[in-house]
C-alpha cells in the first residue's frame, strides 16, 4: 500500500481510500485484498451500510442494480424491500442497498383518537412540537450588516433526547394542556432523502455486488428476471422492475455482441459456400465452432477467470480461426473424392494426410498467446479473457476436429446417397405409369 486517505464527510460517512502499489511491485489484486478486508473488518454495529469496493479504473456503478417502478409507491417499496430480501439470499451476492431506506431516521408523529375528539390536528400536534425543539421566530434584530433572528424554544438541556419529547406538554383548541403520551404517539422511521420520479412514477433503486468467482452478475441478474419477476407480478401487477447501471449497459452490450456475431457466422457460411459450391459442406467445416465455444468456457475454468464481454470478442474471433483446420480437412476430402476413392477412404486419410498441419497451426496459435496469459501486468489483465478465449478454444477444437469433420463428412455421404437413391427409385416407379 502506498497511501491511505481518511475522510470524515457530514458526521454522518467515513470512507476510507487506499492507493495500492504497482500490479508488478504486487502479489494480490485488488479484489483479493478487497475480500480480505472485508472479512476482516465484518459488520460495524449502528451502522446503515458499509461498502467495499475495488477497481483499477473509475466508473461503472454497481454490477447488480435494478429499478422499481410504479404509480403506488407502497406496492413499489414493497417488492423493492422483497427485491433486497431475495439477493441477500443468494450466495456470493453482498453489500445488497435499496434507496428506500437511504435517508436518515425521523419521528412520525400520530394523533389519539381521543385526542382528535378534542380537536387537535396533526398539523397542530406538529406545529407545537416544532416550535419546541427547532423555534418560533419572535423578532429580527439588525446588527450592523446582517439580521440576527431571535428564536423562542424550549432550553438546549430539555430538547435533547426522546425523553424530552414525551415529556412535553400539548395544547388542545380549548385552551386546555394535556401531556404528549395523553393526545399523540411516535414511531422511529426511515425518511427519505430524494423522490425519484421516472416518466411520472415514483421510483427506487436496488443495487448489490457480488464475488465473481462464487456469483457472476450477469447470471445473478438473468436468475431475478426469469423467476423473481414472475412472482413479483402476481403479488404487484402495477410494478416494473428493469435494470440500470452497468448491468443495463452490459445487457445492451450483450446484444449488440450477438448480433454481431450472427452477422459473422453468415459472413463465414456465405464465404465457404461459394467456393466450396455446396450449402452442406460450410456446415460441416462450422461444426466445430460450437466445440471451440465449450473449450474457452472450459479454459476460463481452468484460468479462474469470468467471462466478460472481452472474451466474447475473443470466442467470435475463434470462430473465425477454428473452421482453418476444418476447411483444409474438407479440401483433402474432396480432392480425394474427385480421384475416384470413396468417402469413407478419404474422410479417414484426411486425418492422417493433414494431422501435422492441422496440429502445428493450433500449436503455433497457442504458444503464441501464451506469453499473454502468463503476463502479470495490468495492461495484460484488460485482454487475458480474450486470449483465454482463443488459446483454449483452438486447442480443444483442434482435437475435436481431427475426429468430428471426417465423421460429418461420411454422415453427408451417406445422407445423400440415400437422398439420391430414393428419388431414383421414385422415377422409376412412376415411369410404368406415364407409358400405361
Amino acid at each position: 500500500m502506498k497511501h491511505v486517505f481518511a475522510f470524515v464527510e457530514g458526521a454522518r460517512r467515513i470512507r476510507i481510500q487506499v492507493e495500492l502499489a504497482r500490479s508488478e511491485d504486487r502479489l494480490l489484486t485488488p479484489q483479493l485484498i478487497e475480500k480480505a478486508w472485508r472479512e476482516a473488518v465484518g459488520d460495524i454495529p449502528d451502522t446503515r451500510s458499509v461498502r467495499f469496493e475495488s477497481s483499477m479504473h473509475t466508473g461503472g456503478g454497481p454490477p447488480i442494480a435494478f429499478k422499481v417502478s410504479g404509480k403506488d409507491y407502497q406496492q413499489v417499496e414493497a417488492s423493492g424491500a422483497e427485491l433486497a430480501r431475495y439477493l441477500r439470499e443468494v450466495t456470493g451476492v453482498f453489500e445488497v442497498e435499496s434507496s428506500a431506506n437511504s435517508g436518515p431516521e425521523e419521528i412520525r408523529l400520530k394523533v389519539k383518537p381521543e385526542a382528535e375528539a378534542l380537536g387537535l390536528t396533526l398539523a397542530d400536534l406538529a406545529r407545537q412540537v416544532h416550535v419546541a425543539f427547532y423555534g418560533a421566530e419572535a423578532q429580527r434584530v439588525q446588527r450592523g450588516n446582517d439580521e440576527v433572528k431571535v428564536m423562542v424554544r424550549y432550553p438546549r438541556e430539555t430538547r435533547i433526547s426522546l425523553g424530552d419529547l414525551e415529556a412535553m406538554w400539548i395544547r388542545t383548541p380549548d385552551g386546555r394542556e394535556l401531556p404528549f403520551s395523553a393526545v399523540a404517539e411516535y414511531t422511529m422511521d426511515r425518511g427519505v432523502t430524494t423522490i425519484q420520479r421516472i416518466e411520472g412514477q415514483r421510483a427506487l433503486s436496488v443495487t448489490a455486488r457480488a464475488d465473481e468467482r462464487v456469483a457472476e452478475p450477469a447470471a445473478v441478474t438473468r436468475k431475478v428476471q426469469s423467476k423473481f419477476v414472475t412472482e413479483l407480478k402476481e403479488k404487484y401487477p402495477d410494478v416494473e422492475l428493469s435494470l440500470t447501471s452497468s448491468g443495463h449497459e452490459k445487457r445492451i452490450a450483450f446484444d449488440q455482441i450477438m448480433i454481431g456475431f450472427l452477422i459473422s457466422l453468415f459472413g463465414i457460411y456465405a464465404l465457404l459456400a461459394i467456393p466450396l459450391k455446396s450449402y452442406v459442406q460450410p456446415l460441416i467445416i462450422m461444426g466445430v465452432i460450437p466445440f471451440g465455444i465449450v473449450g474457452a468456457i472450459f479454459g476460463h475454468f481452468l484460468m479462474d477467470a469470468a467471462i466478460s464481454a472481452i472474451s466474447l470478442f475473443g470466442i467470435i474471433a475463434l470462430s473465425g480461426v477454428v473452421v482453418n483446420d476444418s476447411l483444409l480437412m474438407v479440401d483433402y476430402v474432396n480432392n480425394a473424392v474427385a480421384e475416384g476413392k470413396d468417402s469413407v477412404t478419404a474422410a479417414v486419410e484426411s486425418s492422417m494426410a493433414r494431422f501435422r498441419a492441422i496440429l502445428l497451426t493450433s500449436l503455433t496459435t497457442f504458444f503464441g498467446l501464451a506469453p499473454m496469459l502468463l503476463e502479470p501486468s495490468v495492461q495484460a489483465q484488460m485482454v487475458m479473457p480474450m486470449a483465454i478465449s482463443l488459446s483454449s478454444g483452438i486447442v480443444f477444437s483442434t482435437v475435436i476436429t481431427l475426429i468430428l469433420v471426417p465423421v460429418l463428412y461420411v454422415v453427408a455421404a451417406d445422407v445423400r446417397a440415400r437422398f439420391t437413391s430414393s428419388a431414383s427409385k421414385s422415377l422409376l416407379t412412376s415411369s410404368p405409369n406415364k407409358g400405361a
